[in-house]
């Protein structure tokens, strides 16, 4: 694990920057350094040593060091690729699991990224072609950004702070991507915060050479057998993917820990890796037990405690409250690396201090599950959701699951109506188109494009099917939010966050599950719960999602409330930069007084977005 950066450039760069880049990057590897130069290219990263601790340091080479590796994560079918290579007559210099991408290329070309199982963003350097190959893992979990200088120069990193070290860049703010983050809560890929740095995509690679840059999605080839879709079959195969994705994931040289809301999906984790290791270290989150409009109470730590002493785990709970996050909101907003408000990730980022200072470089954590089999409690009202926009639609409303204060039977009055690409921002997400106009100033965001494209583009038609609500979910909500939340959290302190329930297998198994596997009378990951009632009790499996959650409308109504006056007043950086209006502030004002819709998060957004600006900037 570590972080890289690098550029390919015909023109003198001077050492320095290099070493800056890299010197930003130092809490995704504070253990060691590397570098290397070839005439255009240079790179270099920082080290989190987790796996081959003495021999592990990049970069790392083929045979002949012709083909030249600087790679951030880890490769968990390692050991299988090797006894392939080595049976072809190939020779390891060390036991580091990243090795393997050199010796593939040799064999496969830029076709071997196809074969990890794994997280990675990888820079890899061809000597002979003078070639510079760029890869990012399959599901997102790994970041690499790009800027292009020319058309055959570029830039990269790990994270966007590195690459706005590089001299001369435009750092022009990124608009567009401005407007869809009250939406969103986050910036969505390929967009940045900045219009001339990219983040690429997961699943590709980018190819620089003289012949140009030009980047390209490689496939999926993990479990790609047909599957047999009767009840029984999908319960074994759900069951076995998802226990060699744990086991896989396992891979380490320093101890392991995971994360442990008391849920099902962390659960799972966590009762699979206590099979296979001793002294497996546990954490959650403790809140004030106030009641969240989402969940009911906030705090179910008690659930994590009772089920971690039944398992034998050592258990960490971490006690925290609104000033406690409040003092952490620097780091939040430093360490998210562009502009970014899920408020959960404050308490993935205490829990990632917690591990750290228990000496814990390895997280395992149970995202991806609710994704793939079906775990948000709207997807059990997706089929009587569905329904034909018309003409007697109620205009000018911004109804969606935010407004908590209709009954469920009135919001679904209303997104029968919608449009599917309506009803998929409705779902999940909050700022609505209109609700951004009364914020943002129409001086700059007069022409900015819907953040409802990001649903057309997935499935512009006006039928969509139920599970294809899910499936977007999966390729956007996924890698964009809980991956990056993972990452960019646990990485702050130096740790590294897996998420077994994303690996390429278990990707690919999703996609063959249809909806009445996920979802069955009521009971949501229906499969994954069947899969695994044999090991987990009973008061886990019926359990309803909780997760961690943060309180944010009641803390920013309370204790936070003033961070809404500096963000929207005349001083801030959102209004001296004219991304808001003078009439902001009132706007503000009476979306947090609202008592049907929930704008907590889309208020929080501009209040971190402000802080970026401040801190970041």
């Amino acid at each position: 694990m570590c972080g890289i950066a690098g550029y390919k450039v015909t023109r003198p760069v001077d050492r320095s920057v290099l070493e800056a880049m890299i010197k930003a990057l130092y809490n995704r590897g504070p253990d060691a350094a590397g570098f290397y130069a070839s005439g255009d290219y240079h790179a270099g990263m920082r080290r989190l040593m987790i796996n081959d601790l003495k021999t592990g340091n990049q970069p790392l080479f083929n045979a002949d060091k012709s083909v030249v590796l600087l790679y951030n994560g880890e490769i968990y079918n390692s050991p299988e690729l090797r006894r392939e290579l080595e049976a072809k007559g190939y020779r390891f210099r060390t036991s580091s699991d990243g090795e393997v991408i050199c010796h593939l290329y040799d064999e496969y070309g830029d076709g071997l990224f196809e074969r990890l199982d794994g997280m990675f963003a990888a820079a890899l350097w061809v000597e002979r072609e003078k070639k510079l190959i760029l890869a990012r893992d399959i599901p997102g979990e790994k970041p690499l950004y790009f800027s292009k200088i020319s058309d055959r120069e570029i830039v990269f990193s790990s994270q966007v702070r590195s690459v706005k070290l590089f001299p001369d860049l435009d750092l022009d703010l990124n608009y567009q991507a401005i407007w869809d983050l009250p939406t969103f809560l986050w910036i969505p890929e390929p967009q940045t915060i900045y219009s001339s740095i990219q983040s690429l995509p997961p699943g590709h690679i980018l190819i620089a050479d003289d012949s140009g840059i030009r980047i390209r999605r490689y496939g999926n080839k993990f479990n790609r057998n047909a599957i047999v879709c009767n009840d029984d079959s999908i319960i074994s195969e759900t069951r076995r993917v998802v226990e060699e994705a744990v086991v896989s994931r396992l891979l380490s040289d320093v101890p392991v820990g995971a994360f442990l809301s008391g849920g099902l999906d962390s659960s799972i984790v966590v009762a699979l890796a206590a099979r296979h290791l001793d002294g497996l270290t546990t954490f959650t989150i403790g809140f004030e037990n106030l009641a969240d409009p989402y969940h009911g109470h906030t705090d179910e730590s008690s659930y994590a405690e009772a089920y971690a002493r039944q398992l034998g785990t050592r258990h960490c709970t971490i006690r925290v409250a609104a000033d406690t996050f409040l003092k952490s909101l620097d780091d939040f907003c430093r360490y998210a690396d562009q502009p970014f408000s899920v408020s959960s990730g404050l308490g993935l980022l205490a829990i990632a201090k917690a591990a750290r200072d228990a000496g814990i470089k390895v997280l395992l954590s149970g995202d991806g599950a609710d994704e793939n089999f079906g775990g948000y409690s709207w997807y059990s009202h997706i089929p009587e959701g569905i329904g034909i926009a018309g003409p007697d639609a109620p205009g000018g409303q911004s109804i969606s699951f935010q407004n908590l204060g209709m009954s469920l039977d009135e919001r679904m009055a209303v997104l029968r109506f919608y449009s599917p690409q309506e009803r998929a921002w409705a779902w999940h997400y909050y700022a609505s188109e209109g609700e951004k106009r009364q914020l943002f100033s129409q001086d700059i965001f007069d022409g900015a494009g819907s953040s409802l494209r990001f649903f057309h583009e997935f499935n512009p038609h006006s039928e969509w099917q139920g599970i294809d609500y899910i499936r977007q979910d999966r390729i956007f909500y996924l890698p964009n939010e809980m991956l990056s939340k993972v990452d960019r959290m646990t990485m702050a302190y130096s740790v590294e966050g897996r998420a077994p329930f994303v690996a390429p297998s278990v990707l690919s198994h999703a996609e063959k599950l249809q909806y009445h596997h996920l979802i069955r009378g009521g009971v949501l990951k229906w499969a994954l719960r069947k899969s695994f009632e044999d090991i987990l009790p009973d008061e886990i499996i019926s359990r309803p999602k909780h997760g961690f959650n943060v309180p944010i409308d009641h803390w920013l109504k309370d204790k936070w409330s003033f961070m809404i006056e500096e963000a929207f007043s005349r001083d801030s950086a959102l209004y001296k930069q004219g991304i808001i209006h003078e009439g902001s502030l009132v706007k503000a004002r009476e979306m947090m007084l609202d008592d049907v819709r929930l704008n907590g998060h889309t208020i929080f957004t501009y209040i971190m977005l402000n802080h970026w600006l401040e801190l970041c900037n």
